[in-house]
Formats: structure tokens, sequence, C-alpha cells
């Protein structure tokens, strides 16, 4: 398969490595690897809470909460102990009806049973990780969206295997133990489904986040390497679009479209090189326009490997569009080890996304960090242009 749109990107890239007062740290601990955070905020609209694992995708959930938007944040909070036993990264969302949050939901995929754990009371005391079902995921759930009719629907990625068999008990196990006997984390498996390099799941919650449908194939590519996809609404709230890390290494990012809740989804088209990175994750900005942040890996770009973004209108993903112009949100120091990004925006439009890298150069661990802008502010800002 070739390339149907540029290796590179031609609009402009605006810097914020250097605008200091944008950045924060969420964590530090030195020696320790601090990856891969998820956030949600509440409805008061100043709340963060934040997860992570200690480790790169796997290790135990760190939980942390920031009451001012994101300026300042609290110790380590306690957590349930077999979140100890987390063998994927975290992700939390909230599951909202029309008179807000209901409830908070955490996933953990990884070689175990997809698990969730679940919090009554917006995240000051939660369940112990739970199994929801038979299978297992990659970054389960890298996104979660409610639909019109108000379920849940939530997205994975991972191989055409149901695994079968007995689980052990998930409160009893411990990474030491699973290390010796990795066979208890997958006690058997039948191949359900040819296998492809790209094939995204669904899973469909009725009763407010607690039960979760057996997963769906959503959409998948012969050839492209789909995964972690990221959702956003269209404006009119007629059509969702799934952003879709490549991960052959070969191609631009992807996309994917529905138009009827997440029935239905198109044949993934290649995206242009500008929006391609990992992990895309989106808001609406006050204006109408949309920051997307994703790590940067574009086959040609100046900030490869790097915590990027970009900005531009939901009908220039529609159309194949380059968009506005790109961001570099903060340098990485070791390859393409960064930028899990997590994002929300306050009621003053305000955009609080955090995300971990190597921050710092001299081998020092990654942390967890973020910046605090209004997309209004980029507009007037220094600008390059790169030229593939």
């Amino acid at each position: 398969m070739s390339l149907t749109h540029k290796r590179g990107y031609t609009i402009p890239l605006i810097d914020l490595q250097y605008d200091h007062h944008k950045h924060f740290i969420v964590d530090k601990e030195q020696g320790q690897y601090l990856g891969h955070p998820t956030t949600v905020l509440l409805d008061d609209k100043k709340t963060i809470i934040a997860v992570y694992p200690k480790g790169h995708g796997r290790g135990t959930v760190v939980m942390k909460k920031s009451r001012d938007g994101g300026l300042t944040w609290s110790d380590r909070l306690p957590t349930p102990d077999n979140w100890d036993t987390s063998m994927e990264t975290p992700t939390i969302y909230p599951i909202r009806s029309e008179k807000g949050i209901e409830r908070l939901v955490m996933f953990s995929g990884g070689r175990f049973p997809v698990r969730m754990a679940v919090s009554e009371d917006l995240g000051e005391s939660w369940s112990p990780l739970k199994p929801i079902g038979q299978y297992s995921g990659v970054v389960a759930m890298a996104d979660l969206i409610r639909l019109k009719d108000g379920r849940h629907m939530a997205f994975f990625h991972g191989k055409s295997y149901r695994f079968v068999g007995a689980y052990p008990d998930q409160n009893k196990i411990s990474p030491d133990y699973l290390k010796d006997h990795p066979q208890t984390a997958r006690p058997g498996k039948e191949k359900i489904e040819d296998d492809s390099p790209g094939k995204i799941y669904k899973t469909v919650s009725e009763d407010g986040g607690l039960t979760w449908s057996d997963p769906e194939v959503a959409c998948q590519h012969p050839e492209a390497g789909i995964c972690e996809p990221g959702l956003v609404r269209s404006p009119d709230g007629e059509q969702l679009a799934m952003l879709l890390r490549e991960n052959t290494r070969k191609l631009n990012s992807f996309v994917s479209f529905s138009n009827d809740e997440g029935e239905n989804w198109s044949t993934p088209q290649e995206l242009p090189a500008a929006l391609t990175g990992d992990r895309h994750q989106a808001c609406y900005a006050p204006d109408g326009r949309l920051f997307i942040s994703f790590r940067d890996t574009t086959l040609e770009s100046l900030t490869k490997g790097d915590w990027g973004g970009w900005v531009g209108t939901y009908e220039d993903i529609q159309q194949g569009r380059e968009g506005q112009y790109r961001l570099r949100l903060k340098q990485n120091h070791k390859s393409w080890d960064c930028a899990y990004p997590a994002i929300e925006i306050l009621d003053d439009g305000t955009i609080v996304t955090i995300t971990y890298g190597h921050w710092e150069k001299k081998g020092s661990a990654p942390y967890i960090a973020g910046l605090r802008f209004k997309i209004e502010e980029l507009d007037d800002m220094p600008k390059w242009v790169y030229q593939s």
C-alpha cells in the first residue's frame, strides 16, 4: 500500500516548548518511570482527576487530583490494593446522563481480561478492578463516547482472539506472581476471526457503564496497522470520526466515520501528515475549532517523537485538509517515548492537556507534565513553515 497523502505537512508550526508560564508538573519521582496519563473533568469544571501507571503502560495505578483546573495537584491519593496489578495503560471516563456525571469508570486491559473500577462519589472512593468479560485488549478503553440514546460506546484494539477458560481471582494476583507464572493471564485462547494488521473493537453499555457487551469489530484495514482510536463528534452531532494511529510506521494516520451512532463505520482512509500521530485526543474550543493532541509520528517532521498538537476544524478532517497549524507542545528527549495525552477544557475556554515524556536530558526518568492555554493565544504566536 502506498501513501495517498504527502509524508510531511505544509501548514505552519507553533513551538510552545519555551513558553514556560504555560507548563506545569503533575508528578515526578526520581528514578521512577511515570507514564500514560488520562484525566476526567468533573461537573464543577475545576476538578480534574488524573490516573497513570508507575511503569511503561503497566504497573501500579497512581491517582492525583487538581481542584483548580490543573494549576496545583494533590499528593498521590489512596487507591484499592489491586490497582497494583494493572497490566496496561489505565483509562478513566465520566459516565454521563442528562443531569451530569453519574459515575466514573477506570479500565485496565493488557494480558488480563479487561477490568474496570467504578466510583459512585466522583472519585472520592473506588471499587477494586474487576473483569468485565472474557476478552482482552490493548489500551482498553482507548476512548469512550456517550450516544444520543444515552448508551455509552467504548473502543480498543487487539488481536483476533477471545480468551477462554477459568480466570483466577484478580484480587489475589500480584505483579511478581504474574512475572513467574505468565500463563496465569492467558489460561487459553481461541481464534475467532482471521488476523489483520489493524482491527478496532467496540463494546456498549446500556446501564450507565456498569456492564459492557461482548466486543464487536467496528472497523479494520487489510494492510494498515490501525489502533488506539480517538473519537470526535461533528459540530452538528450527526457524525462520529475515529482518528487512528498507524502502527506499521509506513503510512500516515487514518480516519473512519460513522453516521449511525457507531453501528457502522466507513473503511478507514489515510489522513494528511499534519494529523499523523499516536493516541489522538480532541476537544472543541469555544470558537468551534478543534485542538487535537498526540505523539508526533509524522513520517517527515521537525518535531518527530515530540508531544505534538493540531488546530483546525472538523471539516478539515472530513475533507482531508491539513488544517490551520501544528504545535510542538513539549520536546521529548528519548525516541518516541512520550505523549499519551489527556485533554480537558474549562468554562473560560482554557485547555488543560497532560501527558508523560522524557522532558529532561541526561537520562532522567519520564514524568507527568502539562500545559494550560487558550486557543486564541496561539493565533498571534510566531510560526515556522516546514516544507517536506
